[in-house]
């Protein structure tokens, strides 16, 4: 079996562990918290980094932070993880639906404007796959608006716009560390930004609301959304290694473009994008089967499962599913997510994998 994806875990990681377990520190205090949120920050060009438990309790806590409440409005792509939504929706707002733009499939900035109405407080980007949003035509709507930006860099790790980190644009930015994303601590989260307040009123909130000069004293209703220690300690290694793990995911999505480029030439199927004024760090390798391959995108999973390799569809769009259904179209996003296979995508492969996977894509044709 080729998995879709695995973490790559080595002796820095387990050195770091086993200091945080022998240190006694193996909640959500020691050492390694601070140095994992200042470090991340760092890299991504941003002053402060909140450790959370996952990313979606990230994205609930920026949202919590910034005061979006019941009878608010968020706009988000519907092309995404249902977490984008789902977040939403737990503080009482409604998520408002945006389409894809169909060259890099990250929500249309052309289309947002047509979506706010004064019940609006935020727009969601989500970097979809490790690609970049248009992040200069979105915080001018924002701007305009007088709209909160909350990046969903989940799938973004080291991502950039324009020469610039995916991560550094919005209000905040939330970050997922679980277990198939660029960097791991297996599951974990992270929220940056530039606002001292803002950090410090994250801080409050993710730890039951607790004032933190005095113990035990709530001014506040406040969640537990904490990372652990040892969590860190795995984060503090990875982050270390990130450009390289960013380097292998473009390398091997090079050998998957040199493999399958006669077939996007053909019309077969379309290869994933990166813009001019991108950097796409590949979290997933994602091609779109069109009509003329003779299979559609879902007997090519099967047959590609047969052979032994892992693969997954593009997320459904977040309208169609049952929480969200409703009657409104986003043609884009319902194309590219029924035409749309993820393909292996791990740094642990190695070019014969990929070999194997083409083949393999070859041969059903």
């Amino acid at each position: 079996m080729i998995p879709i994806a695995e973490p790559l875990l080595e002796e820095e990681e387990l050195n770091n562990v086993v200091e945080a377990i022998k240190s006694g520190w193996v909640s959500s205090k020691g050492k390694f918290i601070p140095e994992f949120e200042e470090n991340f920050a760092r890299y991504c060009g941003v002053k402060y980094g909140v450790a959370t438990s996952n990313g979606t309790v990230a994205l609930h806590l920026a949202l919590a932070t910034l005061g979006i409440k019941e009878g608010d409005e968020v706009i988000v792509p519907t092309l995404t993880f249902i977490a984008t939504a789902n977040a939403v929706r737990y503080t009482g707002a409604k998520p408002i639906f945006v389409d894809s733009h169909p060259d890099y499939w990250c929500i249309d900035p052309e289309k947002i404007e047509g979506a706010i109405t004064p019940k609006t407080k935020a727009i969601i980007p989500v970097h979809l796959y490790g690609h970049p949003c248009d992040m200069a035509a979105i915080t001018d709507v924002a701007k305009k608006h007088r709209l909160y930006v909350i990046e969903d860099a989940a799938e973004a790790h080291g991502a950039e716009y324009k020469g610039r980190k995916a991560g550094s644009f919005g209000d905040i930015a939330c970050f997922s560390f679980y277990g198939n994303k660029l960097i791991t601590t297996g599951e974990g989260g992270m929220c940056l930004t530039d606002g001292e307040k803002l950090a410090e009123r994250m801080r409050i909130l993710k730890d039951h609301g607790m004032n933190p000069n005095k113990r035990y004293w709530h001014d506040i209703m406040g969640f537990n959304y904490r990372m652990t220690n040892m969590q860190a300690a795995i984060g503090v290694a990875q982050l270390e290694k990130l450009d390289r793990f960013i380097l292998r995911k473009r390398e091997i999505a090079n050998w998957y473009k040199e493999g399958l480029r006669d077939l996007e030439e053909k019309g077969l199927v379309k290869l994933h994008p990166e813009m001019p004024w991108a950097k796409c760090v590949y979290w997933m390798y994602s091609v779109l089967v069109e009509d003329n391959l003779g299979v559609d995108r879902d007997a090519l999973m099967r047959k590609l499962a047969k052979s032994g390799i892992e693969t997954r569809p593009l997320f459904y769009p977040i309208h169609v599913l049952p929480p969200y259904k409703n009657v409104e179209r986003f043609p884009v996003a319902e194309e590219l997510s029924s035409k749309g296979v993820s393909l292996p995508m791990g740094v642990t492969l190695v070019k014969k994998d990929v070999a194997t996977i083409v083949s393999a894509i070859r041969e059903i044709r």
